[in-house]
């Protein structure tokens, strides 16, 4: 099992910006998660999540996995 960052393709764990890219994607993906849930909480049973699974997701900072 691995515990570092998922990284970018062709990005590298020391170039900033592959770490910046990794953390504007957890920002959006937990954004857009938090407005489906919100906007059509139906989903959530199709994609397979609960609505506290989506609350624990959302409250991650975005440095975390």
């Amino acid at each position: 099992m691995h515990d570092g960052p998922v990284l970018a393709p062709n990005s590298h764990p020391a170039a900033p910006q592959g770490l910046l890219a990794i953390w504007r994607e957890r920002i959006r993906a937990r954004w857009n998660l938090a407005q489906m849930a919100q906007e059509n909480p139906h989903l959530l049973k199709d994609i397979g999540l609960t609505k506290q699974q989506v609350e624990t997701e959302f409250a991650k900072r975005f440095w975390q996995r």
